[in-house]
């Protein structure tokens, strides 16, 4: 019988990674549901070398087919760099790389599923986990129609150590031991880390965890300028040279971990209530954050920055809780394309031990203006003119003063007039 006496899928698409949870997903599957078909659907999105031999991999524990989907390129351009212009940023520190990942990998997987023929949809999402919600949010907006199975919420396994011991049983070749058994989510935006001695926050995160940043206390000696051209929002150019969104992520990304940026060791929020520990490499992006928040503070006026600065945290709530095909989505995304028409320029930015800091900015449409505020002589500011501004500026306070200084009088003539009335015998 089915788990949960589910009707008996035909052909199941399940999103797969080659991780430790949807390699042992494949051999579970086909123990649960005889005679299933397993179409696995993974997606390349600049995972490094961690996708070589997958469909290999993937046939190998018993799928049936295994579709390698290549969205590096649709990852950036309409999800990383739509999540940099609206300023999204997660618990003040975290730069979203998984987040905006699973909407895009579980629309693909709806496409194949539709493609074969596949009556389910199923995922390696573990039940305490925000990606279950990404995930299914994303099915429910493309196959309302389609059961989906959670294997995580279902199944014996309760540990990692439970998962690697059924891996083993079953013969499926996992890269995660006792020793090393983080569990990693990378892609050309990041590479996340949790579990094992991270779980206690207190712990330090060991050097030899990370896998894409130099350790910043050994990174090269002399600081490194980068110059980053920018047009309407969106990044198209380093050191001059103009690059489509892939290269220039990745040209971006190596020139940040060669100098140590973008560690972030965060204690977040889960949707789900509980907080839990990451650490998180996210070199590139650490570099474009600051240089295009730079380019806005030069652009935008003081409002428009502080009702962007409102959007920014509800738009980055909508990608970390996986509403990202909501009409929320779209209505924040037309604001922020409106704010952004003018932010086009560059931003130099230096680079040295752990640290991206800007050192220069130029842009045809800065509000700063060398002829407002220099203190020489200048035919386009009459000084003057700042008398009157505070005056009516700080009206309501001088209204406020006087109005109570009348009352002190008063009240200091009552007193007066009291102390010298007649006394009566």
């Amino acid at each position: 019988m089915t788990p949960k006496n589910r009707p008996a899928p035909k052909t199941i698409a399940l999103a797969y990674s080659g991780g430790l949870d949807t390699s042992i997903i494949v051999p579970w599957l086909k123990e649960h549901y005889p005679g299933a078909r397993v179409v696995c659907v993974a997606a390349e999105i600049g995972q490094g070398d961690e996708l070589e031999g997958i469909k290999q991999k993937a046939i190998a524990s018993g799928a049936d087919e295994c579709y390698v989907e290549d969205l590096r390129e649709e990852f950036v351009r309409d999800f990383i760099f739509p999540t940099l212009r609206a300023g999204a940023i997660y618990n003040r520190k975290y730069l979203l790389g998984t987040s905006m990942a699973r909407p895009l990998i579980a629309k693909r997987q709806v496409e194949i599923a539709r493609m074969v023929g596949a009556d389910a949809l199923a995922h390696g999402c573990t039940g305490k986990g925000n990606d279950q919600v990404r995930f299914e949010l994303t099915y429910m907006t493309f196959a309302p129609d389609l059961p989906v199975i959670a294997p995580w919420r279902e199944w014996d396994i309760r540990s990692r150590e439970d998962a690697l011991e059924y891996a083993a049983k079953k013969g499926v070749p996992v890269a995660a031991t006792i020793t090393k058994i983080y569990s990693r989510d990378r892609n050309i935006w990041h590479l996340s880390h949790e579990g094992g001695v991270l779980e206690s926050p207190a712990n330090a995160p060991l050097e030899d965890m990370f896998q894409l940043t130099t350790d910043p206390t050994t990174a090269p000696n002399a600081a490194e300028d980068v110059v980053i051209t920018f047009e309407k929002g969106t990044p198209v150019a380093i050191n001059g040279e103009t690059l489509g969104p892939v290269e220039l992520l990745t040209k971006i990304n190596a020139l940040g971990a060669k100098h140590g940026v973008g560690r972030s060791d965060i204690v977040e929020d889960r949707m789900i209530g509980m907080k839990s520990r990451g650490v998180y490499e996210t070199p590139g992006g650490t570099i474009l954050y600051a240089a295009h928040s730079e380019l806005e503070q030069m652009v935008l006026d003081r409002r428009t920055l502080a009702a962007k600065d409102v959007i920014a945290p509800r738009y980055a709530d909508l990608v970390y809780e996986g509403r990202w095909w909501t009409t929320e989505r779209e209505a924040y995304d037309a604001f922020v394309n409106v704010t952004q028409e003018r932010i086009t320029g560059t931003v130099t930015m230096r680079l040295f031990k752990g640290s991206a800091n800007v050192v220069g900015r130029e842009s045809i449409h800065a509000l700063y203006d060398e002829r407002f505020v220099t203190f020489g002589e200048d035919d386009v500011y009459e000084q003057s003119d700042a008398a009157g501004y505070i005056r009516l500026y700080g009206l309501s306070q001088r209204v406020r003063a006087i109005k109570d200084q009348e009352l002190a009088a008063e009240a200091e003539a009552a007193a007066v007039a009291k102390a010298n009335a007649p006394v009566r015998a």
